[in-house]
């Protein structure tokens, strides 16, 4: 019986499946087991990478698409670690994981479940540092990793994973927030010891930013109802202050915004201006160069006059050019 059983529901990411497994193979902390729950996945990549799927402790069991509350239940029922680990497909763990969260599981039986900071990789890049989980920070904010490690029989009381959520992507935050609320506690390690990948069409996208939020939020409301009255009030100053923070925000960016208008509009004239200082420059050298060019004509011609006034024939005719001269000058008079 292993000590912690990995649980990796897998839906069309197989691009991504091996650095999650390579992940917890490298864990400093070996006394483990991988389940990958193949959640009824149809794109041939990752179809053909688990036709034949072989890692050490590793295991593949396939079931149609029901979810992830489903496949993580499906994985804990195929499973026997005393702790679990509920990773997604498309992140990875720090090598000391395991060992740091199991730590705190084996030395302190009053805790359930122990998270850690984490940080981002993929199309963003930021650490995110929670300190708090307990019931009025969790009824506002989900601060607990997904693969957070927990004890199974804490998890078994609750009866798994709610597969009755009208979106995905909130289950890890419910198991929290119901484990809380049934007197389980939880701590969070302050260390980045997970790396969650963030990129285009997550379900953390559409859980926070899209149209599965507002039914999420409803759903998370009416079932957990009791304590959302209980601990109105700190919720209430909860989103106060990030409204607070939020507002403080844009005040700033919209003052580096003037700032930089008004910066720009600037540039803009000094560029105008040099532009026309260009251009009139441009005119001044075209007609020096034109100058330049009658100069060398001029002095090209009078070469060509010179040289023929001294030639022999110029002399030669010179006579005839005179005669030549008197009579235009009568015609003329007369």
């Amino acid at each position: 019986m292993p000590a912690v059983s990995v649980i990796v529901p897998c839906h069309n990411l197989g691009r991504y499946l091996d650095e999650a497994v390579e992940s917890v193979l490298r864990q400093r902390f070996q006394d483990f087991e991988i389940v990958i729950v193949d959640d009824g996945s149809t794109d041939s990549e990752t179809a053909a990478l688990l036709s034949d799927y072989q890692r050490p402790r590793t295991r593949v069991i396939r079931t149609p698409h029901n979810g992830l509350a489903a496949s993580r239940n499906c994985g804990i029922a195929n499973t026997s670690g005393r702790y679990l680990c509920a990773l997604d497909a498309d992140d990875r763990l720090e090598p000391e994981y395991l060992a740091r969260t199991v730590q705190i599981l084996e030395e302190d039986a009053s805790v359930a479940f122990v998270s850690a900071w984490l940080r981002t990789f993929g199309d963003e890049q930021w650490e995110w540092k929670p300190t708090r989980c307990d019931l009025p920070t969790l009824l506002y904010e989900d601060t607990v990793l997904t693969a957070a490690v927990v004890r199974r029989e804490a998890v078994a009381s609750v009866g798994g994973f709610d597969t009755r959520m009208p979106v995905q992507g909130d289950e890890d935050w419910d198991l929290w927030l119901t484990l809380v609320e049934r007197g389980y506690r939880g701590v969070i390690l302050p260390e980045v010891l997970f790396n969650y990948r963030r990129r285009p069409g997550s379900m953390s996208t559409v859980c926070w930013q899209g149209p599965g939020h507002l039914p999420l939020a409803e759903y998370r409301v009416s079932k957990h109802g009791d304590s959302y009255r209980a601990y109105l009030v700190d919720v209430l100053l909860h989103q106060d202050a990030d409204t607070a923070e939020l507002l403080r925000r844009n005040d700033e960016s919209e003052r580096y915004l003037a700032e930089l208008e008004s910066a720009l509009a600037s540039r803009r004239e000094e560029l105008t201006l040099l532009k026309s200082r260009l251009g009139a420059a441009a005119d001044r050298h075209a007609d020096a160069r034109r100058a330049i060019e009658l100069e060398q004509a001029l002095r090209s011609v009078s070469a060509e006059v010179d040289a023929l006034r001294a030639s022999l024939s110029w002399r030669i005719t010179r006579p005839l050019r005179d005669i030549y001269g008197w009579w235009l000058k009568r015609r003329g008079h007369r």
